[in-house]
């Protein structure tokens, strides 16, 4: 369906990050900063996870993805502007864990609670027709998605996106991973690269699996 006229979004990708630039930079601000209003309550972390979905999807499906605000309470729509669909998004955050924590601790031990985590809290009608996606900023080093995707159980989310903060380039890029745990590629899981250039104005996308 055509983008509804009560939800908002920026004019286009190179906009959008260049409004996300200052909360990417300061990196606080992913992880304590309050919902915008003018976004109908996305964070600015829910802005960025919907903003590298989309150039993956448009890396991966060579057609134009955008991402939009979601009046009724979810944390973003990713918009399909060719075929006219929407893919409303539902969020979690995993954050970095204290060293008192870390060596008994596994990411995928992370992911797996924080996924059946948001599925317990509205079970499948809440799920239904939505991809959740989570922000990972663990902190406990490499993890495997493969293994990962092999052991997270059945869920009421089709698809379980991860996106996390994966290095800063030696030119000063920053640089995100971003794979799909859950989804009807199978295995192994598709894995991609979004570099963002130092300047903000232009971004590449490799996958790697």
């Amino acid at each position: 369906m055509p983008i509804k006229a009560n939800v908002r979004r920026f004019k286009n990708m190179a906009v959008a990050l260049k409004e996300l630039e200052r909360f990417i930079r300061d990196g606080n601000h992913l992880y304590t900063g309050r919902p915008f209003k003018a976004l109908d309550g996305m964070r600015s972390r829910e802005a960025l996870a919907n903003w590298l979905l989309c150039a993956v999807l448009i890396k991966s499906w060579g057609r134009p993805f955008c991402f939009t605000s979601e009046p009724n309470g979810g944390d973003g729509i990713i918009y399909d502007e060719a075929n006219a669909a929407d893919f409303p998004t539902e969020h979690v955050f995993v954050p970095r864990v204290g060293p008192e924590k870390a060596a008994d601790t596994s990411i995928g031990a992370l992911l797996t609670k924080a996924v059946q985590d948001k599925e317990s809290k509205g079970g499948a009608a809440y799920a239904r027709g939505k991809m959740l996606v989570v922000f990972l900023d663990a902190g406990l080093g490499e993890w495997h998605p493969n293994k990962v995707a092999r052991e997270l159980p059945p869920g009421h989310f089709t698809n379980v996106w991860v996106v996390q903060f994966y290095k800063l380039g030696e030119q000063g890029e920053y640089i995100y991973g971003v794979t799909c745990i859950r989804g009807e590629n199978g295995l192994p899981v598709p894995i991609w690269l979004v570099e963002i250039n130092p300047t903000f104005e232009a971004w590449k996308v490799q996958q790697l699996q």
